[in-house]
């Protein structure tokens, strides 16, 4: 049958589309997005899955019970050969007349707030001893007291001006708008509460043979705050100059990086009960030793109903007297052994049948 339209042979249109060349091998090749095959990727590297079966499980128990419960009990005879002393002060040191009215005795400047307590000394406490002032109902935790303090300020001279401080408000500035330093609630409510110690050995009988005992008030920081934290070209400048003082005052003399009791104060605590680091004493005490402490109580904790103690403590190799971590060790290790008793009775009294062998 001829062509048609005009007879000539049958091919391709102008109209029609070329099936050949790089655009019809792009389409027939789409592009993929698959990743390259690797073990790690496709979580195909060798693993162990060990199956928990009793003959496994039971020793390990066994193991970790005769392991924890020796460290507990090391622990826990570390913590007891740690003695120390407590004394709380904050009502024994206010007038009886001004027992109703405490917040009144501590706001009330012509009021001696000087008092002597006397320590009696259980155990012998060898050297350094350490003294602490513990304060309780104190919520340094608190978030918004906790951020207020500027930490370029209290390293670098040059941003005493220039520091964003809106976070120390309302202890920023001072008067017309000059800056605080160091600004902010943290250091504005420096612990003020004094302490000076006189031993009355026991051979005096409480009368005569007093000695004065030398509180060593240096090296109670860390390094690091001395030498990083805390500038050595910062000093303070306006603290404690407002209308409403906090607490203790700082030498303007002396930069930040020695005033030692301000950068122990503003190592935040997490609890409401705390104890900070005031001194040390070098010198051993006897047991039956009266230790005299006259305290100058000088600290507002009546405001917020709060109290405050004196602690002398010695230290071992875990540090203060501490029993939770040995505790902890024990009641772990025995769970351990106990949990390892009940499964070895309930293969005794239950033994694994041959189905369950086979799953392994």
């Amino acid at each position: 049958m001829p062509p048609v339209n005009g007879g000539a042979a049958a091919g391709p249109s102008s109209g029609s589309r070329d099936v050949h060349g790089p655009a019809a091998a792009a389409t027939a090749a789409p592009k993929r997005n698959r990743p390259r095959y690797h073990a790690f990727t496709q979580q195909q590297l060798p693993a162990c899955k060990p199956i928990l079966a009793p003959n496994m499980v039971i020793p390990i128990l066994v193991f970790v019970g005769l392991l924890f419960i020796p460290i507990g009990l090391a622990c826990y005879a570390a913590s007891n050969k740690v003695f120390e002393v407590v004394y709380r002060y904050d009502t024994k040191c206010v007038p009886k007349n001004m027992l109703h009215n405490k917040v009144g005795y501590i706001q009330n400047a012509s009021i001696n707030k000087t008092c002597t307590i006397n320590l009696k000394i259980p155990n012998a406490m060898k050297r350094p001893i350490f003294i602490y002032y513990q304060l309780d109902r104190f919520y340094q935790n608190h978030r918004r007291y906790a951020t207020s303090f500027n930490i370029a300020q209290l390293s670098d001279p040059k941003e005493e001006a220039n520091a964003d401080i809106k976070d120390c408000k309302p202890e920023a500035y001072a008067a017309k708008g000059i800056p605080v330093v160091p600004c902010g609630l943290v250091a504005w409510s420096l612990f003020n509460d004094t302490y000076s110690f006189a031993r009355r050995p026991r051979r005096a009988g409480g009368i005569g043979g007093v000695e004065a005992l030398r509180v060593i008030k240096s090296g109670i920081s860390w390094r690091s705050e001395r030498e990083r934290l805390f500038g050595k070209h910062v000093y303070p400048k306006n603290f404690q100059n407002g209308s409403l003082v906090g607490g203790g005052r700082l030498d303007p003399r002396k930069p930040l990086s020695e005033q030692e009791e301000l950068m122990v104060w503003m190592r935040t605590a997490a609890m409401p009960r705390f104890r900070k680091l005031y001194g040390r004493v070098e010198a051993d005490l006897d047991a039956g030793e009266t230790v005299a402490v006259a305290v100058r109580n000088s600290y507002n904790s009546y405001s917020f109903e709060g109290g405050k103690a004196v602690v002398l403590s010695t230290a071992g190799p875990l540090g203060g007297r501490n029993a939770f971590l040995g505790r902890a060790y024990l009641v772990t290790g025995m769970a351990c052994l106990v949990l390892a008793l009940l499964l070895t009775l309930v293969c005794l009294f239950f033994p694994m049948t041959e189905e369950h062998l086979r799953l392994r």
